[in-house]
């Protein structure tokens, strides 16, 4: 039989009570006491059980994180993030991977209604009328990362993404470059899609170059449509000089790309991301970038939802800082 919180407690020789807050890391005791108390724990093997805490303070310490691809390096940084700070909170994550089109949402967000999750981040995803009344019904904080909404209710974390676009295409030309693709995201996506293109677009007019349709290449943020995109620019429109990807994953495969057509980059072409992953300091040459802190986005994010869950108050939306990150894929040309 499995040691209960009872058996913890009179092996320590203190209350219930304490043991508790010894566990939830409350104070009222002293040094002494939590080491007699954590080394009981140990020495009986006891695990708390979430369903019972549950019962107590109404929360099981669980919070839902619904990517739309858990496996990509973008999800991977932000995860670090949440998790780092949740860790320290006492909390824990259930990760729900609701495929590209959102085709798993709503399952996902029944899943965790059954789990009784105390709160949820919802990362890169519309979030639609259908996902906003579940949550609702579900009556469970929800903070999302990397998109954004109307709802008075549900406070973003995330960055600028028009802006981010344009000061990247603005960096290009500040290079000396005129002739400049760009990879898109998913074309109408109106969170990473539409708004980058719009900076893009926004920031040719401004030094008064004209936008050329041909120049614009839509993929998915996958390296494999980075891939297609480059193939395509190749054909379409040799004489360019310069891409913006609006991700890492995207600019990674059109060098790739490139490579593979024995060009050179940055000689022959330049070529500038958007995230700032990880990968993106590893590819070879090191990739230019417009840096999103993910990881502090995450934090951010946990924090503000954390917060909603312990005070019942409702947070703030936060845009992030961006960045440029230079590194070798990209030339001036004089």
């Amino acid at each position: 039989m499995n040691p209960t919180i009872k058996d913890v407690a009179q092996k320590a020789n203190v209350s219930i009570a304490t043991v508790s807050r010894v566990l939830h890391n409350l104070g009222g005791y002293s040094d002494k006491t939590k080491q007699k108390v954590d080394q009981t724990i140990k020495e009986l093997k006891y695990q708390p059980n979430a369903i019972a805490r549950g019962l107590i303070n109404k929360r099981t310490q669980t919070i839902g994180v619904l990517f739309p691809d858990v496996s990509s390096t973008f999800s991977s940084d932000l995860l670090h993030g949440i998790d780092e700070f949740v860790h320290d909170r006492n909390y824990s994550v259930m990760v729900c991977n609701t495929d590209q089109d959102g085709k798993r949402t709503l399952k996902y967000l029944q899943l965790l209604r059954e789990k009784q999750v105390d709160g949820i981040i919802f990362s890169s995803e519309v979030l639609k009328q259908e996902y906003y009344d579940m949550l609702e019904s579900m009556k469970v904080p929800v903070v999302l990362v990397s998109s954004q909404t109307d709802y008075a209710n549900v406070p973003y974390v995330k960055v600028d993404d028009y802006q981010a676009a344009y000061d990247a295409v603005d960096y290009l030309i500040t290079k000396g470059h005129c002739s400049i693709s760009m990879i898109s995201g998913t074309k109408g996506d109106p969170i990473a899609g539409t708004p980058r293109v719009e900076g893009y677009r926004k920031a040719l007019e401004a030094h008064g170059i004209p936008f050329a349709s041909r120049y614009l290449v839509y993929g998915d943020f996958s390296y494999e449509s980075g891939c297609r995109a480059m193939e395509a620019i190749l054909r379409r429109t040799p004489e360019i000089t310069a891409v913006f990807a609006a991700s890492d994953e995207m600019a990674i495969g059109a060098l790739s790309v490139v490579t593979k057509h024995g060009m050179n980059v940055p000689e022959d072409i330049s070529i500038m991301g958007y995230d700032d992953l990880r990968l993106a300091r590893m590819v070879n040459p090191p990739l230019t970038t417009v840096r999103q802190p993910l990881y502090d986005i995450g934090m951010i994010a946990s924090e503000k939802l954390i917060s909603m869950i312990e005070t019942g108050e409702p947070a703030e939306s936060q845009i992030c800082t961006h960045s440029i990150v230079e590194r070798q894929t990209v030339r001036a040309i004089t």
